[in-house]
Parts: structure tokens; sequence; C-alpha cells
């Protein structure tokens, strides 16, 4: 259940996941959407590789009442305590079993969500205490991605408002995710690299301005920093191609821009935290097998950053890394993904309680 089966940051996720989990015919998958029809080529692939129900509008009783009705076994929820999730809906208990995953990077703290998928990496034994659901890990990141995405052809840096040379580094981010401690940190780094240049996504009102002054009040060069205006999926992902080095955030990470950076072959260096907001870049880099890209404190993070921008063959090779570890890590594997998946469920659903036992060491 999510109101996001469509162009946005759920629909991306999980389409090629679902597309794989049909083709290979262990599970019946069914999309309850609280969204509209956007129209999308996500929404249509979504729509053709499950049992699309689309709920938008229905009341809390209405949409409980179509997942009972559709005999539903384990029911994910992918918006949790978000915007535009439905917790009434879960509270009437449509399904046997219920689990929060993806979308809300914490504890429900709710009594009628039973379990939490997640990964090794980003929910460790030390967090599961805090959580009110019984923990189930997957033995890849928790995150899918599409990985049938093609990468255009990418603008000149002219084009985007870049410098003719020097390093990109870049966050995109959303403004809500940007505070003191990144902006310095990404701003030190700056300060480091001579030529460089800080790529953000613009934000609301005065945000862009702000950032900017902040750069003068650390001693960088306000026109250092550039802006990009939200793009189409396709041209978001023609753009990172320019990007030498992403720049994460602390605590909250980036999440589906950080998939994004890594398929567009952006590194993306993160120095994960004590929550499940702050190690989810950790886990893509650690399955992907970059666990170097995880920085240990923000020092680490400032010594890392700098080298790699004053040292254009290591960015290189570390790219040419990234792209290796694209074909071969199980990261990008969503065949891999959907039988994984699909084990999880059955042993959610207690079909398989020797492989829960496991899932949930």
């Amino acid at each position: 259940m999510s109101n996001g089966f469509g162009a946005h940051p759920t629909g991306l996720l999980v389409v090629a996941m679902m597309e794989a989990m049909a083709a290979a015919g262990r599970a019946e998958p069914h999309l309850f959407a609280l969204d509209p029809n956007d129209g999308s080529r996500v929404r249509r692939r979504l729509s053709a590789a499950t049992r699309l129900h689309p709920l938008e509008g229905l009341d809390d009783g209405r949409v409980a009442q179509a997942i009972r009705g559709a005999g539903i076994d384990v029911l994910f929820d992918l918006r949790g305590w978000g915007g535009g999730g439905r917790p009434g809906v879960l509270a009437m208990r449509p399904a046997p079993v219920q689990v929060n995953w993806l979308a809300y990077p914490g504890t429900s703290g709710a009594p009628w969500i039973d379990y939490v998928l997640a990964d090794g990496f980003v929910l460790p034994e030390t967090l599961a205490p805090h959580f009110s659901e019984r923990v189930v890990r997957l033995p890849r990141c928790f995150q899918p991605s599409d990985t049938t995405r093609d990468l255009p052809d990418p603008p000149s840096r002219e084009v985007c408002g870049l410098p003719p040379s020097g390093v990109v580094f870049c966050c995109f981010n959303n403004s809500y995710k940007l505070n003191p401690r990144s902006v310095s940190r990404a701003l030190r780094v700056l300060g480091g690299v001579p030529g460089s240049v800080l790529w953000l996504l613009s934000g609301p009102g005065r945000a862009n301005q702000r950032l900017r002054e902040q750069a003068a009040a650390h001693g960088i060069e306000p026109g250092r920093l550039v802006f990009m205006d939200k793009q189409p999926h396709a041209a978001y992902l023609a753009r990172l191609q320019l990007a030498d080095l992403f720049l994460d955030t602390s605590p909250y990470n980036a999440h589906t821009t950080a998939s994004d950076a890594l398929w567009a072959g952006c590194p993306v260096l993160s120095c994960p935290g004590d929550g499940f907001a702050a190690r989810v870049a950790g886990s893509l880099n650690h399955h992907l097998g970059l666990p170097g890209m995880n920085a240990r404190d923000d020092a680490g993070f400032i010594e890392q950053a700098t080298a790699l921008g004053n040292d254009r063959e290591a960015l290189r090779v570390l790219r040419a890394q990234v792209a290796d570890r694209r074909r071969e890590s199980g990261l990008f594997d969503m065949d891999g993904f959907a039988a994984d998946f699909v084990s999880a469920a059955a042993a959610m659903a207690g079909r398989r309680p020797g492989v829960l036992q496991h899932l949930e060491a």
C-alpha cells in the first residue's frame, strides 16, 4: 500500500523488482494505490506486472475492505507516518501480517505493524531494541532500484551552469536534509579543493540565497554553489553523470537519491550515523562493495572528499570501481532481490518458520 505508485521515488524503486517477481511466478503481487493514476510509464509498468487496485479518494474503511477482500497474506506499508500515509487503514488489520518497509526510515511504534523489513547494515542489532516491530533482514540492501533505466547522454557543463573545468561535487538531496553540520562539512571540502564547485538542488523561497550567504561566511565564493532546478527523471540522471562525487548529508542520508547517483556512475561519500535514516546511503555503499566510501566521522569525510577532489586519477579509478560493482554486486540484481523478498514474505506469513529465524538473526 502506497501513495507513490507512479513517477514517484517509491514507484521508481519498486517497479523493476515487481516485474522480476511477476516473471518468476512465485508470488501474486497486489498494489493498493492511494494516489491517482499519473499516466506515467512507471504506473503503466506497475499495472502490467501486478494487480493494481486504484483506491484514490476512498476512506480508511473502504481501503481496508478492499485489501481484506483481496485475501492478502502479507501487507507491506510503503509510506508509514510519511506524508500521504494511511496508518488508520493498517490499524483495522486488513491483513494477518503487516510490514513496515522502504519509505519510512524508522520504527512505526504501532502495535498493528508486525515486522520491519531491513538489512544488517541499515538496521544492526544495536538498533533492534528501539523498534516496536520484529526485525527481518534481507541478505542484500533493503532498497531495490529500477535497473531498466537508460542513462541518456549528459548535457554540456555550460548548459548546466557548471564551469568548464574543475571538480564537481554534488548533493541533490532535498533542502530539508541540509543543516549546519552537512553544509559546513561540504563547504570545508570546497575550501580544500581549488576550482571545485558544489552542485545543489534548487530549494524553495530564499534557500539558495541563504546557502550562498553561508558559503560567504565560510570564506567561499558564493558563485561556487551552483543550483539545479528539478528535472524530469531522465534529464536528472543525465546530469548526474557530470558530477564527480556526491557528498551525502547527516543525519538524514540520501536514500533514493543515493541509489540514483550510483546508477548514474557517481560515487557517494557518506558518514553513517546511529539511526536508520542515517545509514541508508551507507548500506548502499556496503552492499555495492565499496565500504571505504563510508567515512567514520566528519573529519574523515572532509579528509577523504578533499583528497579525492585533488586527485583526478583517484576519482577516475573510483568511478570505474562504481561501474564494475554496479554490474557485479547484488545491489542492482533485481531478480535476486525479488527471490529474497518472496522468501522473506513467505517466512513472515508462517510458511517457512526456519527461514524466519535465520532472517531475524
